[in-house]
């Protein structure tokens, strides 16, 4: 798949530590470890910890453009991007992002102002991406399916000047809605469409890109001075209620944390990365594409999630790396039992959870991940043992993080074994959310520890610290003064043969304040499960009875917030709802 030359093995090993001598050198030579000219409403990480990091080799004077630079330099012929009549080498997509950047500072941008990124994923989502990196503007990284309530707030919030949105969307008109954006946040006084028919007044990408030559646009992006301290992106949270908090994340902790998590699973130039979940994610940039441009490797780029078109994209490309959630699997599975699809060049299966269920579907390595797009992340590891490959979401990949168990809501630690809420810091993790003074008061430890509102526990295995994630401490029901943990629930009726996925809720009781709902998607040719099967069930998998689910609703897909992630809110409002109905029609 990929042509790497002669630059793989020990003389790209060599080459490349010449290249991070040259830029490092070049760049820290010419400019302190700190912020050069800071954004009002960003937090910036304290001069202390900054100096810390620096002097102790975290962070470098490398930008995120510096990384994929020095990617294309050593793997031009690379494959870079693949997909459904896709195929863009290193040296292609080093060309084209550079033309781009060049061309959208031609149209009056300037390094620091924000783009909101509006779009499914595809190429030119990349090709923007590296454009907006190279030139110093920065992403906001909206979901195709915002609407007027997140854009326009987001946008506000940010000053955001440009708008750039897919233009060929045969359901949604996203260059009118662009346009109606203007009227609504006025400091985005261009829109830019990736594909279609060029439209009257907007930008096109395509002819962008042709306005320049690449000479000239290198030229161009060589007399700016982009800063390895300041802001890359703006990704945004995943909170369960209203618009989602702006979290700024800069251009060298950001590099390092792909660097990180690439390094922690010997991502390779070879390899090849199945990952159809939306690229503006953190999960996806933080951990997936990003780490894969930042090596050399080849992203595959679904342009949507039916079933045959994943199956297809993973017939073609044979993927050495998978990432496989709930959903993915749900479409893919039947063609996996069948015998369809081949894994055998897979090094491995990256999921939250249901390592051993996916390594016995996939015959492949499977290893959990836990992440925060505030920062830190977890992943367990090839030399781990099986014990905890199995039943831990892994440890940190950065020897610099540092995590604390407290007592939730509190800045007291918990006993070891005993669950509490993580609170972190390292060279990745924010210091405070953009323009969100009240927020950060509440959501940072007195010594500026993130806290993460989730729970965890600590174990110690084979003389490591392993962590295992269990749930979100608001994710709790009190039934009758019994506490249920949802996510232990769901992990155990997730692996009941009917259920392709589960959320676990509480809906109003008279008698017992709260009970426990289990909202199923099912699994494709399987019927729903009584409330009894499913009790024998989960009897024999050990759970204790007053934890069982004591309604179960069916749905075909989960609502999902605002930032594109679960919305526990809807589904426990819709079960109160049903509940509510049912008890007025007796």
């Amino acid at each position: 798949m990929n042509s790497v030359g002669n630059l793989q093995g020990k003389g790209g090993a060599d080459a490349l530590a010449s290249f991070d001598k040259a830029v490092a050198a070049s760049k820290s030579a010419a400019r302190p470890a700190h912020v050069l000219d800071p954004i009002a409403g960003v937090v910036y990480p304290a001069q202390a910890d900054l100096d810390r990091y620096v002097a102790e080799g975290a962070l470098g004077f490398e930008t995120l453009a510096d990384g994929f630079r020095k990617m294309a330099a050593l793997y031009p012929e690379n494959v870079a991007l693949l997909g459904p009549g896709l195929r863009m080498t290193y040296a292609e997509l080093d060309s084209k992002s550079t033309r781009l950047g060049a061309a959208l500072l031609a149209q009056g941008l300037e390094p620091l102002d924000r783009v909101v990124f509006q779009l499914g994923n595809s190429a030119q989502l990349v090709i923007m991406f590296l454009a907006c990196v190279k030139a110093g503007l920065i992403p906001i990284c909206t979901l195709a399916a915002h609407r007027e309530h997140e854009i326009g707030y987001l946008a506000n919030l940010a000053d955001a000047k440009l708008h750039f949105v897919q233009g060929d969307d045969p359901k949604f008109d996203d260059i009118a809605f662009a346009r109606e954006m203007q009227q609504r946040a006025p400091s985005l006084k261009l829109i830019l469409q990736a594909r279609g028919e060029p439209r009257d007044g907007v930008l096109h990408l395509d002819q962008m890109i042709e306005s320049i030559s690449e000479e000239a646009a290198a030229a161009r992006l060589a007399e700016l001075t982009l800063d390895p301290f300041q802001v890359a992106v703006f990704q945004l949270s995943g909170g369960t209620t209203g618009v989602p908090k702006i979290i700024p994340r800069f251009n060298n902790e950001y590099l390092y944390n792909m660097r990180a998590c690439a390094q922690w699973l010997d991502y390779r130039p070879s390899d090849v990365l199945f990952m159809p979940q939306p690229m503006v994610h953190n999960l996806n940039m933080g951990c997936c594409f990003g780490p894969f441009l930042m090596t050399g490797g080849t992203v595959t780029v679904a342009p949507d999630l039916a079933p045959e078109t994943l199956i297809s994209l993973i017939e073609t490309t044979r993927p050495t790396w998978l990432m496989l959630g709930g959903p993915i699997i749900a479409r893919i599975e039947t063609a996996i039992q069948s015998g369809r699809l081949d894994f055998s060049k897979a090094r491995g299966v990256i999921a939250a959870n249901s390592a051993p269920k996916l390594r016995a579907l996939v015959g492949v390595p499977a290893y959990h991940i836990f992440g925060i797009t505030e920062g830190v992340i977890m992943f367990t590891h090839p030399d781990d043992p099986q014990e905890a490959l199995d039943t831990t979401n892994g440890r940190p990949v950065s020897p610099w993080d540092s995590i604390r168990l407290l007592g939730p809501g509190t800045e007291q630690p918990v006993k070891f074994g005993e669950i509490g809420e993580p609170a972190f810091k390292g060279p990745y993790t924010i210091h405070g959310y953009f323009r969100a003074e009240d927020r950060n008061k509440e959501t940072f430890t007195s010594d500026g520890y993130y806290r993460s509102g989730d729970l965890m526990e600590e174990r110690l295995i084979d003389g490591k610290r392993y962590f295992v994630f269990r749930g979100r401490f608001k994710d709790l029901v009190s039934r009758g003064g019994e506490k249920i943990n949802c996510e232990e629930v769901e992990m155990a009726v997730a692996g009941h043969p009917s259920v392709a996925q589960v959320v676990a809720v509480p809906y109003p009781d008279p008698v017992f304040d709260e009970r426990l709902c289990a909202v199923l998607i099912l699994r494709e040719g399987h019927a729903e499960p009584s409330l009894a099967e499913l009790g024998t069930y989960l009897k024999d998998y050990g759970l204790a009875k007053f934890k069982w689910p004591e309604r179960i609703e069916v749905v075909d897909t989960f609502p999902l917030t605002a930032s594109g992630k679960l919305s526990r809110q809807s589904l426990r409002d819709m079960v109160a709802q049903h509940v509510l109905g049912a008890q007025s029609a007796s």
